[in-house]
Formats: C-alpha cells, structure tokens, sequence
C-alpha cells in the first residue's frame, strides 16, 4: 500500500541521518514548508516539496491533503511505568494538605502502595490495563515507548509485570522497550535487610529475566533511603552481565550520585535530574549518556525543575519523557511534556521537538526506526490541526492540535 500526504504546510525533523542531538545543535530543527510525504507498507519512502513531486509518475492507494496542517514525527517516550494495577488519588490529596513525597512512602504510599495492587492483580487484568492506557498515549501522539517494571518488588511480581510487558511488545504496532526495575525501592519485608532484597535482585530475578528474555535494561532508583550509589553500580553490573544496558533513576531527590554512577557504568540514560550542580551537569556533558527529563514528575509533586538551560548550554544531550506512572505524574501526554518544557524550563520549541522524537528514540536505542522524517523509518507521525507556527504547539498548550496520528502508514 502507497499513501501520499500532500501540501503539508511544515513537515518538520526531516534529516537524511540521525545522530544524537546535543547542546546548541538541539535548537537545528530541519523542516520542508509545502512539502509531500510518501508512505509505502508503512515506511517513509520519500519527501520534499511539492513543486518537485510529479503526480504522473506514481499511482498511490490513498492521498491525503494536510493544506494548512503540520506533519512531525511521532512522540518517543522513553521512561514509563505503563503497567500499574491502580490510581493513587488519595496521595494527591495527602499532597495538598502538605505531605511531601518521602513523607507519604514512609507511610507505605508510594511505590509500595502500587506493589500492594498489582500484587492483587492478575497478569491479565494488567495487560488490558495496560493496553488501554497504550491506547490512549498513542492517540497522543506517543508512538514509541519505554516501560519499567517495578511494582512487584518480589520475584512472581516482576515478572508478571515483565510478562505483561513481553505481550504488549507482541501485539502492538509501536515500538517497546522492556526495562526491569526491580531495585525500585526496598520492600517492606526487606527494609532492614537491603543486602537479602539485592540477593534476591541477582540471584533470581536476574537469571529469569535473562532466560525468558523479558527486558532490555536495567534500572535502579538511586537515591537516599532507596538504593545509594554502591548498591546501584553493584546491581547495574549484574544486569549488565547478563546482556542488560543501565537506564537510571538518579538525583530526583538530592545530590545521590546517581548521574556518577550512571556515567561510570555506561548507562545510557540518567533520568530525572531535578538535583544537580556544576561538577554533576560537567560529567554529564563529557559522557556519552543521555539525561533524560521528566518535567510533568515535577509539576505534579511542585519540585524544582530540572536545569534544562544549563545541561544545554553545557553540551549535554537531552531527551523528555512522561514518567507516566500512578504516583508522580499520571499522565502520558507528551504534548503537554513538551509545552511545559517551553513554559518552566525555558526550552525552544525547537529543542523540546528534538527532545521528545530524535533523542527520545536515541534514549530507546530506536534512533533507526523513528525519531524523524527519514527514509526507511516508521511512518509513525503526528498530523496536527490547523496550526500558524511551530511554537503554536507549545504556546496553546491546553488545546488538543492533533488531528491524526498515524503508526506504520495507517492512520488510528
């Protein structure tokens, strides 16, 4: 099947080859005004501009007209925690009336109130869950995702979230990646035992994981009262062993030396940094690993927002991902990631599109399949309304602008 999108007012990321995108180079957003998109068996066969396009020398099975509206590539959304069992509005209210985040995990909220309810629940009530939420992220505009495990915190529940996430990479169109995060936080058995929860990390959760193929990275949630930085690195380099990349949680809350550690094992995202200083955003700078932005995380728990000015002027690679989870920020509109991006971190339009499509799929290592307007990738874009500029997308950021989004050449 061959489809033509025509008279494109902005097709926008359009790159012959993707690398990362880092410090001003963030802010170069390649885009075609009047263009033409063609799709063939749901890879981006060819574009340019229309007065080049000559409709004679192509039959196509289907043409649509995108006058006035813009095309860009699909969100790429690389830190989630997608499988949950249930909400957890109580502890927004707990929030209101004052609470802090330390507060309420202290209390059994937190991550280990999500373990409570998904261990209640069956592989297969998280898998419609699930699904039904990967339903809706992709009528966002999301059509590439990352998604952690983490809320089992025992050996049968992580990998039934695993499992959960196993299937969904198998039936869905978009790609996923699997990230096992097992050393999420200290289950309440183990709270005085960390060195028999790590135990049961390595030695049998890791061996399954690897047997079963269930992930692609490993994750720890670096930070004080959860894992310090020589817990991490030891559980990073168990998984590494057993063919699992790092991807960080690190200096959400302080200064944990998580993005140290990240650095040091060749991690290939940190992500959260609300917390940093100088010496932390110049390692991060010299390295090869991405820091990755969670901005909506810090809305909802009104935290400071992570220094994104600062990690660019400095030459850091960035990307911007939801954190869509049911505690810190239940939501995976990558939209309104990027709008606020612009609003409270200062970000161009234009790094914040780079942000969240090329260097998100670099932070899934699926910079070859989407990302960008490129030849041979995923037809997986987003078709926006009407719209006069790029930075409309983030100025109007209460209002829906997509209009349609398209996975593999077919529209959802």
């Amino acid at each position: 099947m061959t489809t033509i999108i025509t008279n494109i007012s902005c097709l926008v990321n359009t790159r012959e080859e993707s690398h990362l995108l880092r410090g001003k180079e963030l802010a170069e957003l390649p885009v075609i005004k009047d263009a033409y998109l063609i799709i063939e068996d749901g890879i981006i066969a060819d574009y340019g501009i229309m007065d080049d396009l000559i409709h004679a020398a192509r039959s196509f099975s289907e043409t649509y007209d995108a006058t006035g509206q813009f095309v860009i590539p699909s969100w790429c959304d690389s830190h989630t925690h997608l499988v949950f069992s249930g909400s957890r509005e109580q502890e927004f209210v707990n929030k209101i009336n004052g609470l802090s985040y330390a507060e309420i995990a202290a209390k059994g909220g937190g991550v280990l109130n999500s373990t409570a309810k998904l261990n209640q629940a069956t592989e297969e009530e998280l898998f419609y869950l699930a699904w039904d939420r990967l339903q809706e992220v992709q009528k966002l505009g999301t059509g590439a995702i990352e998604i952690k495990s983490g809320y089992g915190l025992s050996v049968e529940g992580e990998l039934k979230m695993l499992r959960v996430i196993k299937e969904l990479k198998r039936k869905s169109k978009i790609p996923i990646k699997a990230t096992f995060l097992g050393a999420h936080t200290y289950p309440a058995a183990y709270k005085e035992d960390h060195e028999g929860y790590i135990n049961l990390i390595v030695d049998e959760m890791l061996p399954v994981i690897a047997e079963e193929r269930l992930a692609d990275y490993i994750d720890v949630f670096c930070e004080e009262g959860f894992f310090n930085a020589e817990e991490t690195e030891r559980i990073c380099r168990a998984g590494m062993a057993v063919g699992l990349k790092p991807k960080l949680h690190a200096n959400q809350l302080s200064l944990s030396g998580g993005t140290q550690v990240g650095i040091k094992v060749g991690a290939l995202s940190v992500d959260h940094l609300e917390t940093l200083n100088e010496e932390t955003i110049s390692l991060l700078a010299n390295s090869n690993t991405i820091g990755t932005l969670l901005p909506t995380a810090a809305f909802f728990l009104r935290m400071p927002y992570q220094p994104a000015r600062q990690l660019i002027d400095a030459g850091c690679a960035i990307a911007l991902a939801s954190d869509f989870n049911p505690g810190s920020s239940p939501s995976g509109n990558m939209n309104f990631v990027v709008a606020l991006s612009c609003i409270q971190m200062k970000m161009l339009p234009e790094e914040a599109i780079n942000a969240a499509t090329i260097n998100g799929a670099f932070a899934m290592e699926l910079e070859d399949e989407v990302g960008s307007i490129t030849k041979g990738k995923l037809a997986n874009l987003i078709i926006t309304k009407p719209i006069s500029s790029l930075a409309y997308l983030p100025y109007s950021f209460g209002t829906n602008l997509i209009d349609k989004v398209m996975i593999k050449g077919e529209f959802i």
